[in-house]
């Protein structure tokens, strides 16, 4: 009679891996979400969120940059304080702002789809107007079921819609943008 036991792996190291670094996302952009301020202009707050968006499709590419906003849902949803201002719960997936956190996980697999294309390549390696390109494409998704949200639940007609919850906070994304090949382009990155 034998005592040895084998070992079983019941999931690879590389999901294993990917699951902790969406997670890492999902925190991120939950971390962002207090970086948040009330804007007169429109019934939605400005925040840093768009920016955990964008970078969690670049750096995880689609697959899982959609995972880790889906993770950043369920969180937020079973009531981590993850959403602009501290909020949680189910409330804000139904309420004004619900269309821009519906829209995370698409438009974070959005950006890692043209960011990365059929390879997920390095981020660095990706070049600078393909990455304003693919989280401009992310912008697009997020606005669309922004204002989509804004139109169920508050009643605005699409010009007010699209005026007070995309038209409005096109400087905040350009700066976002920026950031994000900031961070993309660090050197402090590339070497790790």
């Amino acid at each position: 009679m034998s005592t040895e036991t084998e070992s079983v792996d019941l999931v690879d190291d590389t999901t294993v891996k990917n699951i902790a670094r969406a997670a890492l996302f999902a925190a991120l952009a939950g971390a962002f979400a207090y970086v948040s301020f009330p804007y007169p202009l429109s019934p939605a707050p400005v925040t840093l969120q768009v920016l955990g968006v964008f970078l969690a499709g670049v750096f995880l590419g689609p697959v899982w940059g959609g995972a880790a906003m889906v993770l950043y849902l369920v969180a937020g949803a079973v009531g981590a304080p993850v959403f602009a201002g501290g909020e949680a719960g189910l409330g804000s997936l139904v309420g004004p702002n619900a269309g821009y956190l519906w829209s995370y996980p698409p438009a974070a697999a959005a950006v890692g789809a043209l960011a990365h294309g059929r390879a997920v390549e390095s981020p660095a390696s990706v070049g600078t107007p393909r990455l304003v390109g693919a989280m401009a494409l992310g912008v697009c998704v997020i606005y669309a079921m922004g204002v989509a949200g804004l139109m169920a639940v508050l009643g605005l007609s699409l010009p007010n819609a699209l005026l007070t919850g995309a038209v409005v906070f096109l400087p905040a994304e350009a700066l976002k943008m920026a950031a994000a090949v900031g961070i993309v382009r660090s050197d402090r990155l590339r070497a790790a």
